[in-house]
């Protein structure tokens, strides 16, 4: 038996589970979308009703825009935080235990539900909440905050709350593979703290960075529980959009937005790979 034989056998089982727990539901999704629906049915046609809708809708280009705001503001945040964690994990902690328990001590609060953890910001950014009380104890405030819940403020503290580690991980695995050399030649050259981070970490640390952006991202644009619940039903995201139509039986609809969302999400990733290639850190 040859060597290609051999290597197909190999990858069957693998590919028959990719194809059947992926591609097959794309491709149900994309057929979807082009069915027909009415108030009490659906029926299966071929046609772009759904779509020319959803293009025509000013809604549609609102919601869209306010996603990506979502997503830039969070992978902005995300990634400082995230970078900052991991250089400080990487190059500041000389133990490997050390490391590790502050590493596992990083990943605590994902040991719970994400919802619970997204919620439990509601009583703490309420009108009577512990931040506006604290705030008025404080002098600093003579009347609560009203933009600290149901506002895109909540929204993305919740983001990055639930989405910051996605970014630490492989930006910390990226940094624990720099040559420590490396940094002891730059500081030997005369160059300073920040000039080593920025000539010789983060090129250095660019794919990790890329892998963590792809995650905050994608993320980051197919949620729609997190915006429901911390903007008290005031905000919307693509994810809304198609959970109210699915919720409203209207899944052709929810179909074609499903699959604009999955290709605006692909051609942001195509965008980000061309900048670095990540296979080498895979």
């Amino acid at each position: 038996m040859s060597r290609n034989v051999i290597g197909w056998l190999q990858a069957a089982p693998l590919a028959a589970v990719l194809g059947c727990f992926l591609a097959a539901p794309i491709v149900m999704i994309v057929i979807v979308s082009f069915w027909g629906a009415t108030e009490y049915s659906i029926y299966p046609a071929f046609q772009f009703d759904n779509y020319e809708f959803l293009f025509g809708s000013a809604v549609t280009y609102k919601v869209f825009l306010a996603t990506f705001k979502y997503a830039a503001i969070t992978w902005a945040l995300t990634l400082t935080i995230g970078f900052t964690v991991a250089y400080f994990l990487a190059f500041h902690v000389r133990s490997l235990q050390t490391q590790i328990a502050l590493f596992l001590l990083c990943t605590i609060p994902f040991w719970t539900s994400n919802i619970i953890r997204m919620i439990s910001w509601i009583p703490f950014l309420g009108r009577n909440g512990i931040a506006n009380q604290t705030l008025i104890d404080w002098g600093l405030i003579d009347e609560p905050l009203e933009w600290l819940l149901y506002s895109d403020f909540s929204v993305i503290l919740a983001f990055v709350h639930l989405y910051t580690l996605f970014m630490v991980v492989p930006i910390f695995n990226t940094m624990m593979r720099i040559d420590k050399n490396l940094l002891e030649a730059a500081r030997d050259a005369g160059a300073s703290g920040w000039q080593t981070v920025w000539h010789v970490v983060l090129p250095l640390t660019k794919p990790g960075i890329m892998i963590g952006t792809i995650f905050v991202v994608t993320l980051v644009m197919g949620d729609f529980i997190t915006v429901r619940f911390m903007s008290g039903s005031q905000r919307a995201n693509v994810g809304r959009l198609i959970s109210n139509d699915i919720g409203l039986l209207q899944y052709p609809s929810a179909a074609a937005t499903a699959v604009v969302l999955l290709l605006t999400v692909l051609m942001v990733i195509g965008i980000l790979l061309r900048f670095v290639n990540i296979r080498k850190e895979l």
